[in-house]
This record gives C-alpha cells, structure tokens and sequence, in this order.
C-alpha cells in the first residue's frame, strides 16, 4: 500500500500532538515532499485557527499523483500551494486551492564572496550526483594540468549539523572558480519520470559567484525565464569529456570570466535571496512585510553596489 493511501487513517506521525490555542494570520508550512503532510495530523486545528493557509511543496513528479491521492486531499485544505517545480500544471487541477510557481533561491548573505574576498583556491566543484564521463575527465584534468578539483567521495552520508553542513557548502562555493551543475535527479529518469526540475544548486553556484558549468534545465520554461543572462551556464553535453575544453578556453578568457562572476552574483542579490520569495508569499496573500524584510533588501542591495564597483576579480 503507497503511504499516500493511507493519509486518511488517523496515523501517529511521530511527533507530539498539539492544539493551535489561538488565531493567527497565516500558517504556512515548506513540505520537502507530499509526505510530510502526515505531520499535519499531529496539529490540531492549524486550518481553522488561521486566516491564510501556504504550503510551500518543494519536490513533486507528476507521475506520481495516483500514489498520493490522499495527500492531494491533504493539498487541497490550503488557501495557496506553491510549487518549486515547473511542471504543476496537472497538480494545479487537483487542488481546491491557487497554486503559484516559485523558484528556490539561497542565502546570499552567506554565499556572496563579499567583502571578504576569498582567493578562489579550488578550480572545480561538484556536489552530489555527477556524471561518471565528466567526473573522470575531471580527475584527469586535475592529474594533468595540477587543478584543485573538489568532489564527494562518501555516498548518502548525513551531514552531523545541518548549519555547519550549509557554512562548509558556501565557504567552498565562494573558494571555487567553476561549479557543476545539472537538473535535480538528471541520472534517475525512473523517479522522476523525465520531468526536468531545478533546485537550489543553480542559486547556490551563481551566488558565491563561480562559473556554472554543465547541464541547463532543458525544457522548463521557467529555468529559462530566471537564467536568462549571457553565460548564465556554461553549457556541456551530458556525460561528455567536453568540459575540460570548456574549462581551459574559458581560462584563456579573464574579461569573460569576470563579466560572468559579476552577472551571477549581481543577479542573486538582487532578485534571489530568500528575501525576494518570502516577499513575494507576503504579496501572494496580501501580508504587509515586517521592517526587518526591508532591512535586508537594503543589505543586500547595498552588497551589490559593492559588487558592481569593485575591481575584476581573478
């Protein structure tokens, strides 16, 4: 039996119950995935006691709807589910409530090399899944031309603290002069059905300011809509060695390459911090934001006339 059939049982979800003793102007809640509605069992009256309700539903494949029709029940309970993924339009016509698209984005704060400046000290990085080609003309080209290439050596291995996990990501990030990027699950078409989504690594990667090399989200409007700058990824045939070409003609390019650092990092202060999206739910339901939301629009646009004016960066 799929779990979402059995979202109508009164299950335990594993958390302690508790009861919503008060109103509220919003509940809104981020679902890694339609699963995680179960714990919605354990809190009582979270749709009664709020005004507004917002799902922010992070990784959903379509394919998968006739296992979770219980959880598109669940869906169907808030006033507005947002949707990471381009490809919601089958979802939008099962729930009760408006579905919206918003992409990922990431902490610019942490991830922008600025003011500090750290020497860019590794040549390429990549994290998570890769694809075995590249990752070997990588080793290689590390082998070859002395290249600092940082990889994942340790499969499924769960970070011990989640913040010190995301300091670690951005400090190599900001450190790193190339950055491998591709869709969210490229080599497992099986799970996702060929449904091509894309997650935070894109952000992640422009942020710190690198070059993003690799695979461009092919067939998502949306991608292409949000990437749409000159360079935005450097792009590579999948599971070819073609990179390393890539890599060394961009080296003989130091204006391009500074012109792409900047665009990248001036793109992310600007339109996507996490800021821009918590605005943009504020506006979806109609909330006025608080001052500290402003306070960091003007830091992260102050960051980026610091961007702008600084000196090209090796």
């Amino acid at each position: 039996m799929g779990l979402g059939k059995l979202v109508n049982v009164p299950l335990n979800p594993g958390v302690p119950s508790i009861e919503v003793d008060r109103d509220y102007d919003m509940f809104f809640t981020i679902c890694s995935g339609v699963s995680d509605l179960l714990h919605l069992a354990a809190l009582k009256g979270w749709r009664e006691r709020c005004k507004t309700t917002v799902c922010w539903l992070v990784e959903f494949y379509v394919k998968d709807i006739s296992v979770y029709k219980s959880c598109m029940e669940v869906l169907s309970k808030f006033d507005h589910v947002i949707f990471v993924f381009n490809h919601n339009e089958p979802l939008r016509r099962i729930i009760k409530g408006q579905g919206h698209f918003l992409p990922g984005a990431v902490d610019t704060l942490r991830f922008s090399p600025y003011p500090q400046l750290p020497k860019r000290s590794i040549d390429v990085l990549s994290i998570g899944r890769r694809a075995p080609v590249v990752h070997e003309a990588l080793m290689k080209m590390a082998r070859e031309d002395g290249k600092f290439y940082v990889h994942d050596t340790i499969n499924a291995l769960q970070a011990y603290d989640l913040d010190e996990h995301r300091s670690l990501l951005a400090n190599m990030a900001k450190r790193s002069r190339y950055f491998i990027v591709s869709p969210g699950k490229f080599d497992k078409p099986e799970e996702t059905g060929g449904q091509n989504e894309f997650g935070h690594r894109y952000f992640e990667a422009a942020a710190p300011g690198a070059i993003m090399i690799g695979m461009r989200c092919a067939n998502n409007k949306e991608f292409d809509k949000i990437f749409n700058w000159e360079d935005a990824v450097i792009e590579v045939p999948f599971n070819s060695d073609a990179i390393v070409d890539a890599i060394r003609e961009l080296d003989r390019q130091p204006e391009r390459q500074a012109r792409i650092r900047q665009t990248n990092m001036l793109q992310c202060l600007l339109h996507h911090d996490w800021a821009h999206r918590w605005e943009a739910v504020l506006n979806m339901v109609g909330m006025r934001p608080l001052p500290m939301l402003q306070e960091r629009k003007e830091r992260l646009r102050d960051l980026a006339e610091i961007v702008r004016k600084a000196p090209f960066e090796p």
